[in-house]
């Protein structure tokens, strides 16, 4: 069972540290990659050395978060997790350095612990904005780098403000970090707006995967390595599709299978009023928040669409009738 610890209990820790690893989650996101590197960029303005690092491929469009950071090589003596809320999210190549871990700072409200301690903040939309409060705590003042780094975690996990999680904290956070210089206009478009072509056939080809269940109340989209493929799009083109099945009318769950190499599928679920994504993926062995969560599972495809259908009916007993 590791350790709760306070934001003020957090940084002295970070401040005590030296030679530091930053674990992000795998499938990189921009909370995960807007607080890893934030956090970087501030504890290396104490003179640490310190280091991010993903399990997976980050996309070019995260590469204004690293300009202008010096490559340094270490052996770590301090390993942080953040935005991680599972040992398996870390990745397979990095969840050997789970039990390594002596910190981690998270959001989720489904966090099952890996670490020596924890810095959880569930109510917080994103996990950047923990961190803001964890860099000011350090005594480090926020330059534009890091407000564009906290400002596309904040902006990306609230779905540019427009989801649930969004706060008067939220667009607070979001004010100061623009007041220090953040890039919001050309973040959001970048996050939002602009897709390549192969993104666009591929997302074509995922809404022409969509079946209904419930009597409509249940979207589920497959994404396979034949789209990928037959698209032209990389794994950084997939970001953003999992709210689209969600979006339909009529809709109180959307889940989108990303079916892997290794035959697993990726499951991501969204939810609205009606539904509680995060216990719809626990009964699944994932978890997340109330809104949009996530887990694995293995089987044909058959299999795997009835297990998720059974954990829909479960979590959500006015669609039991219609899930057959």
């Amino acid at each position: 069972m590791s350790e709760r610890v306070t934001v003020s209990q957090a940084a002295a820790l970070l401040r005590e540290a030296d030679r530091i690893l930053i674990l992000t989650h795998h499938f990189p996101d921009g909370d995960t990659l807007g607080s890893g590197y934030a956090l970087c960029r501030a504890l290396r303005a104490l003179g640490k050395q310190v280091r991010v690092v993903c399990n997976d491929a980050i996309p070019e469009k995260y590469a204004y978060m690293w300009e202008g950071m010096e490559t340094q090589d270490f052996e770590p003596a301090f390993v942080c997790a953040v935005d991680v809320a599972d040992e398996k999210l870390l990745g397979e190549t990095l969840q050997p350095l789970a039990a390594q871990t002596e910190l981690c700072i998270d959001h989720h409200g489904s966090h099952r612990p890996f670490e020596k301690r924890l810095l959880l903040d569930a109510a917080m939309g994103a996990n950047a904005m923990i961190i803001l409060q964890v860099i000011e705590e350090l005594g480090v003042t926020l330059d534009v780098p890091m407000a564009d780094c906290l400002y596309t975690g904040i902006a990306t996990d609230t779905g540019c403000f427009k989801y649930s999680n969004t706060t008067p904290l939220t667009h607070r956070m979001a004010a100061q970090l623009m007041e220090v210089g953040a890039h919001a206009e050309p973040i959001n478009r970048a996050m939002f707006d602009i897709k390549s072509r192969a993104r666009l056939s591929l997302e074509q080809q995922a809404l022409q995967s969509m079946t209904f269940y419930a009597e409509g109340r249940i979207a589920v989209m497959k994404i396979t390595e034949e789209m990928l493929t037959t698209s032209g799009a990389c794994e950084g083109d997939l970001e953003g599709l999992s709210p689209l099945p969600r979006q339909i009318e009529g809709v109180w769950v959307g889940a989108t299978l990303r079916r892997k190499e290794d035959g697993s599928y990726k499951v991501s679920i969204r939810t609205g009023a009606h539904a509680d994504a995060s216990e719809i993926c626990a009964l699944l062995g994932g978890g997340g928040h109330a809104r949009a969560a996530g887990c694995t599972l293995s089987g044909s495809d058959e299999a795997v669409l009835n297990e998720l259908l059974g954990a829909i009916k479960q979590a959500v007993p006015r669609l039991q009738e219609n899930c057959e």
